[in-house]
């Protein structure tokens, strides 16, 4: 028709591009999102990378951090500098890397930890989270609930490795957190924190109640790795910690890292 503007235009056509446009451009934004942190990947044989990547790079965006703790940039493109005791299996991309030396300490596999800030994680008003029973006000053993303070901490070898000293409570969630445990050494007494969620509470000959730690034997509770402070845990300690227990799972053991079949 002449003079028509919109007489053929299809309604549905229009519709169906303005969907594809913005599909296209939540498809960039998200490529562009996932490059926030983890940027540049490396090449798994070479650990060559982009010095300069520019395709779906982000502009920087700034995190006001909380209690003071001041500001974070992302992306920051800061690499992982970190060293690891274990070597590759075999040269080719795709193989994994076995550990080298105590496989509890080699902090790859299920023993991996990422590099958090080394400071305590706070509750909402600022004060530590994670702290001893013995400072952490209007909290207590539940009456008629097992108190674990003096009971013997047993490994997957069932041998005794030491004894609950204190809990260390969550005081945003109200939830145990670790057992301090004392270990009395050949060179000393040493203090180590046991992750709740590594342990199971179980009863000996003569109803004696024990912790039972299915991830390590008794000896390797030895090198689990300690706070700066003793009343004090870190975020990078905690993941430390936490990654030890994980090792144990596959490592503690040879008879572990054997085919089921």
């Amino acid at each position: 028709m002449t003079g028509s503007l919109v007489g053929s235009i299809d309604v549905a056509q229009v519709v169906l591009y303005a969907f594809w446009i913005f599909f296209a451009g939540l498809i960039w934004y998200l490529r562009q999102e996932d490059r926030r942190e983890g940027y540049p990947l490396e090449e798994d044989v070479t650990a060559r990378y982009n010095k300069s990547p520019w395709l779906f790079v982000p502009p920087k965006k700034t995190f006001v951090l909380p209690h003071g703790q001041g500001l974070k940039q992302v992306p920051d493109f800061q690499r992982d500098e970190r060293s690891f005791a274990s070597r590759r299996v075999a040269p080719a991309p795709g193989y994994p890397s076995e550990p080298v030396g105590n496989p509890l300490l080699a902090g790859i596999g299920p023993g991996s930890w990422a590099e958090r800030a080394d400071r305590p994680d706070v509750t909402a008003h600022g004060d530590a989270r994670i702290v001893p029973l013995r400072v952490a006000d209007g909290f207590s053993v539940v009456p008629g609930a097992v108190d674990p303070r003096g009971l013997s901490v047993l490994g997957c070898d069932r041998q005794v490795a030491g004894i609950v000293k204190d809990i260390w409570v969550d005081r945003a969630e109200h939830l145990v957190r670790y057992y301090e445990v004392d270990l009395p050494l050949a060179d000393g007494l040493r203090t180590i924190l046991l992750p709740n969620n590594f342990v199971v509470f179980g009863t000996g000959r003569g109803g004696v109640r024990h912790l039972y730690v299915h991830a390590i034997t008794a000896a390797q509770f030895a090198d689990v790795p300690e706070t700066a402070r003793p009343e004090l845990v870190t975020l990078l300690e905690e993941d430390k910690i936490a990654a030890y227990f994980g090792a144990g799972l596959l490592y503690a053991d040879r008879v572990r890292q054997e085919p089921l079949l």
